[in-house]
């Protein structure tokens, strides 16, 4: 996802691709723990993708103040 798309999205949309994104990371990290995860460098494009929705939502509170 980049970050172009991310800014047309609202907030709220925002805050829930971020809990979504959260919480597969959280998976990620189990499945690496018992062995189980396929491709880890899923792990590194999650945590990225983190960043981008963290950064929008950074830059939508900026405007606002």
């Amino acid at each position: 996802m980049t970050a172009k798309d991310l800014r047309e999205l609202t907030e709220s949309e925002l805050e829930a691709k971020l809990k979504e994104l959260k919480q597969e990371l959280f998976n990620l990290r189990f499945q690496l723990a018992i062995n189980q995860l396929d491709n880890p460098m899923r792990i590194t494009a999650v945590k990225r993708d983190i960043a981008r929705v963290s950064t929008v939502i950074r830059e939508n509170l900026d405007k606002e103040a």
